[in-house]
């Protein structure tokens, strides 16, 4: 098939690492696959190291400009199937597919679990589409719910994870790998810096640990770098944290964990970073927010507290580092159940069969 995906989105996250990973995973099954995004966007420039090819289209908004150039591109590419992500790419795909004679086939994923409004516009730009796909089935229960679309067409994907890659190793050469002192505990968090994934939560519950030998890393960039810098030194922490910035190798800092968390508190799907934590087989402290508990449960492979809580995130978290076998249980399990239902072939496979199907239809 040739697919071709769109994305509005100009930041780097869970969302665009998804669109790169499985138009690689397609391109090595024998399809041809690639991203429209804004010349400025960082999908553009990461998409290379993925060996995906992408066209610069202004898709960042929505307007005329973006529209026209947009419709010039699907009539000359001439894809099977376009699977949009963000809602400028969407509507400006949805807008110009009904207005080309041959169209073709629309699959429109859904990410995060921010509402939709259930109003005449997202009704009618949904069902443009021939297949809607989210990332967790809380996700699509609400748009089932909100703009009562055919349940046939919808289906919940999460994101596949690479099960070679991430996956637990020798602890403390880990930590050495990566210049880490191997005799102190390290807790940490992988993901982008945004408000809704709780970073200022994690930095007060770790000041209320009173652990001296606890070093807390924080991988990722973004947005709330300033306030996460500033929230470090108003808590007087600047030499127990590591902020190690934006990683191409997240699955060495995962491997030198001894507790990894995840206190979001919106937004979420299920998160790529949780499902790599649980293949690294560790133990995990997060919140039953958006379809995390489809990945996680508590008590189980987790535990779950609930957002916005240091107090319960300091408490959860100490509990694990004070009892190491109910970590090691957690963490096996966690394994377990990652390797079965997240892994990238299982997504791909899926991803496969929904594009088929669209142009089918």
């Amino acid at each position: 098939m040739k697919i071709l995906h769109t994305e509005a989105s100009c930041g780097w996250g869970g969302q665009e690492i998804r669109i790169l990973e499985e138009s690689r995973g397609l391109i090595a099954r024998g399809h041809q696959v690639s991203v429209a995004c804004p010349a400025h966007a960082r999908m553009a420039t990461e998409a290379a190291r993925f060996g995906v090819p992408v066209t610069p289209l202004p898709l960042e908004f929505k307007t005329v400009a973006g529209f026209l150039a947009l419709r010039s591109h699907l009539a000359a590419a001439r894809p099977d199937v376009v699977n949009t992500h963000s809602s400028a790419d969407s509507w400006l795909t949805g807008l110009a597919c009904a207005t080309l004679a041959k169209p073709p086939a629309i699959v429109r994923t859904r990410h995060i679990s921010a509402p939709v409004s259930g109003n005449f516009a997202n009704r009618w730009l949904y069902r443009q589409a021939q297949g809607v796909v989210t990332t967790g089935e809380s996700l699509r229960r609400h748009l089932l719910d909100t703009l009562a679309l055919d349940p046939s067409r919808v289906v919940s994907v999460p994101t596949g994870i690479d099960t070679q890659r991430f996956a637990p190793t020798d602890k403390t050469a880990a930590k050495a790998a990566l210049g880490l002192d191997p005799q102190q505990r390290h807790l940490g968090i992988v993901a982008t810096l945004r408000s809704w994934k709780g970073h200022l939560f994690l930095l007060d519950a770790f000041a209320q640990l009173n652990r001296p030998e606890l070093h807390l890393l924080i991988v990722g960039e973004g947005p709330m770098r300033g306030p996460i810098v500033e929230k470090i030194a108003a808590l007087n922490l600047g030499d127990r944290v590591t902020l190690a910035g934006q990683r191409s190798d997240p699955e060495h800092w995962l491997q030198a964990l001894d507790v990894f968390c995840l206190p979001s508190y919106a937004n979420e799907g299920v998160p790529q970073a949780i499902l790599q934590a649980m293949l690294c087989a560790l133990p995990i402290v997060s919140t039953p927010v958006g379809a995390i508990l489809e990945a996680v449960s508590d008590g189980d492979t987790a535990l779950i507290v609930p957002p916005q809580n240091a107090t319960a995130l300091a408490t959860a978290i100490a509990r694990l580092l004070d009892d190491p076998a109910l970590s090691a249980r957690l963490g096996d399990a966690a394994r377990r159940r990652a390797s079965a239902d997240f892994s990238l072939e299982a997504m791909l496979d899926r991803m496969e069969a929904i594009f088929r199907q669209a142009t089918s239809s």
